[in-house]
């Protein structure tokens, strides 16, 4: 490491810590004052007195050592061909874990690099030769708890199937409906059955919402969408594949035998305490058919709007908005940005009994009391276009369309709004000031979008640092550059601290836990109504919303990372750079 470069190895570790700066020599001469009363090594001296984190001190203790220092993020990236080799019994009772291999030699990160015992039994074990590293106890057990739960999935899916004849099943499921609470399928069982439920009871278990199963060169990779980013879980062999695309088909009422065109399906699952709807699309690739499952939980809906991450004047600014007696609100955003989620946080804030509150949804996502729900089927002639029309004599006063496709559908929510009813909606777009000029796009002149929507709430999901592993650090030049604040931003952040995840067992290694939004709310103001009466272009509309106070998703974006609640680097991967 650089900062131990101009130290000669072989030092005393006190000297290295302060040479490499790591402590001071004030805080030096307190632990060693200290360790004269206790039994304990100078390094856990100073980790104990506050004065150095272990990280520090097992760095230290390598470059004294001249052996190399994993620290605890690269532990977590350790190949899987490499981790297998130590069984997992050893690896907990030696705490250390082979971290790479290489022309006949593992490197083994280890606390205690001088345990010859240890390592002469790796040497009969693994039939390497062994190099040890260092690395910290706390860093070892979590690689140990993340990387031997991986192995054993992919162990367990390799040998439901191995040595074993897959077939598609001629028997379908009662009602679509597969119950998951039989995650620990009998011996009778046909293994890709087995394979499947553990597949699904595997993503629920890990809060997942959408499941990739894809063909691949070397095996089958099964991946989950969680906190929005797609993270491999499992890797079935080969053989594997054409039994999970068939029994995936057969549930979801799909054609198995057709192989060459797109096909979409649905079915239920039961767990324990919950029913899950899930959406099923299946595209045939080069290399084999590809399933997505997106996982729609039907339980009923309990979030508020102030767990969405809404600022205290952006979330007063947005309940002003949903209690006025007509108009339209809109949520943009891309797909699973949570838009959703917002106008059902909206429903449960303004539901009364005193209201007739209706949903027209595809699918409907969450099940609410006190609220009449309805699911488009297209198949049968119940579209949003037709459903919206019969709601029209059900006196209704307050309604949420699941999303505008089109401009049949944009042509009567806005007819709700101009007579005398709230409505609730999401549209595909990127920002705020786009929603406006996609309206128009579709359709809708620019009187009646200026003369109906009272709110446009661009909106996206940031994953939030983890809290079990978050530490302060500095961002690289990198990272500061590519924010490109502007003037006023540099001065306003100046002197924030940053922080990250460093990767631990309760977040999978990733750094973060759970997603927050970030928001971009753009009132139809009267300077922003004549801008859409005069057919403006959304920079036009833009650039007069930020005048009148809007906040945009990157500035929204930044505060997160002033409160420490993300990081630069996932509000880099969210957000557009702005530029003048």
């Amino acid at each position: 490491m650089d900062k131990f470069k101009d130290i000669p190895p072989f030092s005393k570790l006190g000297e290295i810590l302060v040479k490499s700066g790591m402590i001071t020599e004030d805080q030096l001469n307190k632990s060693l004052a200290e360790q004269k009363f206790s039994s304990d090594r100078i390094g856990e001296q100073l980790v104990r007195l506050g004065f150095a984190v272990e990280e520090q001190v097992c760095s230290g203790l390598a470059h004294q050592m001249s052996l190399e220092f994993i620290d605890d993020e690269r532990l977590l990236s350790a190949p899987e061909d490499a981790v297998k080799l130590i069984p997992e019994d050893f690896a907990r009772q030696n705490t250390l874990i082979a971290h790479a291999k290489e022309n006949g030699s593992l490197l083994v990160a280890m606390t205690d690099p001088d345990d010859i015992i240890a390592i002469d039994n790796l040497r009969k074990l693994c039939e390497f030769q062994i190099t040890p590293a260092l690395a910290t106890a706390s860093g070892i057990n979590a690689a140990i708890d993340q990387l031997y739960v991986r192995i054993r999935k992919d162990t367990e899916a390799k040998d439901i199937i191995d040595d074993l004849q897959i077939f598609a099943e001629s028997e379908e499921e009662e009602e679509g409906m597969v119950d998951m609470t039989k995650t620990d399928a009998g011996v009778d069982d046909a293994p890709v059955v087995k394979l499947v439920n553990m597949i699904i009871a595997e993503a629920l278990k890990e809060r997942a919402t959408d499941i990739h199963i894809e063909y691949q060169d070397a095996n089958v990779s099964v991946r989950y969408r969680i906190d929005g980013v797609l993270e491999e879980v499992m890797k079935p062999p080969h053989s594997s594949h054409p039994g999970i695309i068939s029994r995936i088909k057969i549930i979801s009422r799909l054609n198995i035998a057709e192989k060459r065109l797109p096909q979409d399906g649905r079915f239920g699952i039961k767990a324990a305490d919950r029913e899950v709807d899930v959406r099923v699309s299946i595209l045939p690739t080069v290399n084999g058919e590809k399933v997505v499952m997106r996982l729609l939980d039907k339980s009923s809906f309990s979030r508020s709007l102030m767990q969405l991450g809404f600022e205290q004047d952006m979330l007063k600014i947005f309940k002003r908005s949903i209690i006025q007696p007509y108009g339209m609100i809109v949520v943009s955003g891309p797909t699973g940005s949570g838009k959703s989620t917002t106008l059902y946080a909206s429903l449960s804030d303004i539901k009364s009994g005193e209201d007739n509150i209706t949903t027209v949804e595809d699918p409907v996502e969450y099940h609410s009391d006190g609220i009449n729900q309805v699911q488009v089927k297209p198949k049968i002639g119940l579209t949003f276009s037709a459903a919206l029309r019969s709601i029209l004599r059900q006196d209704p006063d307050k309604l949420l369309i699941g999303e505008i496709r089109d401009g049949e559908t944009a042509d009567i929510a806005i007819k709700f709004a101009l007579t005398g009813h709230i409505v609730f909606t999401t549209l595909h777009a990127n920002d705020a000031p786009s929603t406006i000029t996609r309206f128009i796009d579709i359709g809708v002149p620019p009187f009646l979008v200026g003369s109906s929507v009272l709110l446009v709430m661009a909106q996206r999901l940031v994953r939030k640092i983890c809290p079990n592993c978050k530490m302060e650090y500095e961002p690289d030049e990198y990272e500061m550059s590519a924010l490109h604040m502007n003037d006023d931003e540099k001065e306003r952040y100046k002197d924030i601290k940053y922080y990250r995840g460093k990767g631990c067992v309760h977040c999978r290694g990733t750094g973060y836990y759970d997603r927050s939004g970030i928001f971009e709310l753009l009132e139809m103001k009267g300077p922003i109504r004549r801008l859409v009466f005069d057919n403006a272009n959304q920079e036009e509309i833009r650039d007069k919303a930020i005048e009148l106070g809007m906040i945009s998703l990157r500035e929204s974006a930044l505060r997160k990372i002033a409160a420490g609640i993300t990081t630069v680097r996932e509000v880099l991967r969210v957000t557009v750079q702005e530029y003048e």
